[in-house]
């Protein structure tokens, strides 16, 4: 009965508005709620490494969105709640048709999947009716649909060198991560989207530049999707900063690397909310945002209030149409037998 009290408090002091659910702190009582709710409802929480501190602390596995969809499909639970953005709860329903998707605000969009619709891509194939499309992951279950083949961070590259090279390749919809992959490849018959995720389009050169100037003892891990990536590689490339203290690599590369790294200090340039799982990887050195401002909204909108709403009311329920799960699907399994699909974004 106490449990029912505590529920109806903590609900009743939850707020809509236009940036999202407000209202409920993240306390032990409401921890301790979720937590019920969760075994009540046979649901797994799933959070993104942009989420806030205290989504990814109650979640029951943290990591990029490839990377939990694959746990989604493995899981016994028949509820999966995913604490990200929409193209990720939408990944997981690809991946496991068969249980039921909540992400806790269905607002929670993203400006990097919203920068190409179906539409789109349907006419710029038909420009180039022989080309191969590579689609990031950050891409709606329609634009997956029709994808030839997806791609994570860590290894576009290789999915792009695994394609004929006499074939064009339509790369979307990151033009940041489009430049490095045609960068490292060095193919030219390869058309890239004018697209952006617009957090990581804002952590610029001229920051990076003077983090590095004002730090030069530190290790730099460098988002492809950022702004400033080219600035990274030209300060290795110069010899202004040691090359092997520059990094470019995807969040769950990022993991890895913080395990690995011999400074003290890191200047990490992608969303913040990345520090918190750096810092409980590696909690003896001194990470740093490139850009303490580079926050996304839409991240943020999974509060504790919206996981709570989520749970209680079992909302907002994720759904893909059962054809364009399947040609989604395909794009995505073709790049996971390519190998390497690890690190998403």
């Amino acid at each position: 009965m106490a449990a029912v009290g505590a529920t109806m408090t903590l609900t009743e002091r939850i707020v809509d508005g236009p940036a999202g659910f407000t209202g409920v702190d993240a306390t032990p009582e409401w921890a301790q709620e979720i937590k019920r709710l969760a075994r009540e409802r046979n649901a797994t929480i799933l959070a993104h490494n942009y989420q806030l501190p205290e989504i990814q602390d109650i979640a029951d596995h943290v990591g990029d969105s490839l990377a939990l969809s694959r746990i989604a499909a493995e899981a016994t639970e028949g509820t999966i709640v995913f604490c990200g953005v929409h193209f990720m709860a939408e990944t997981a329903k690809i991946l496991s048709p068969e249980k039921t998707v909540l992400i806790p605000d269905q607002r929670a969009g993203c400006s990097l999947a919203d920068s190409i619709t179906a539409e789109q891509l349907r006419e710029w194939k038909d420009e180039h009716p022989d080309a191969m499309v590579v689609s990031y992951v950050n891409t709606t279950a329609a634009v997956k649909a029709l994808t030839d083949i997806c791609c994570t961070s860590s290894n576009a590259v290789d999915v792009v060198a695994s394609i004929d090279p006499d074939r064009e390749v339509l790369f979307l919809p990151d033009q940041f991560l489009g430049a490095h992959v045609k960068r490292i490849t060095g193919r030219e018959n390869m058309h890239i989207w004018m697209g952006e995720c617009h957090v990581h389009a804002g952590i610029n050169g001229d920051e990076l530049n003077e983090q590095a100037r004002t730090h030069p003892d530190a290790e730099l891990f460098v988002h492809p999707e950022c702004g400033c990536a080219t600035s990274a590689l030209y300060l290795a490339g110069a010899g202004e900063f040691p090359a092997d203290r520059v990094h470019i690599l995807s969040t769950g590369g990022m993991i890895d690397a913080a395990k690995a790294a011999k400074s003290k200090q890191v200047l990490v340039a992608t969303e913040i909310g990345m520090l918190h799982q750096l810092r409980k990887a590696a909690p003896g050195i001194d990470f740093q945002a490139v850009n303490d401002r580079a926050s996304c909204q839409y991240m943020k909108m999974i509060t504790p209030a919206a996981l709570l709403r989520c749970l209680v009311e079992n909302r907002d329920e994720v759904h893909v149409d059962l054809e364009t799960a399947a040609l989604a699907r395909n794009s995505v399994q073709r790049m996971i037998e390519i190998g390497n699909p690890g690190g998403a974004e």
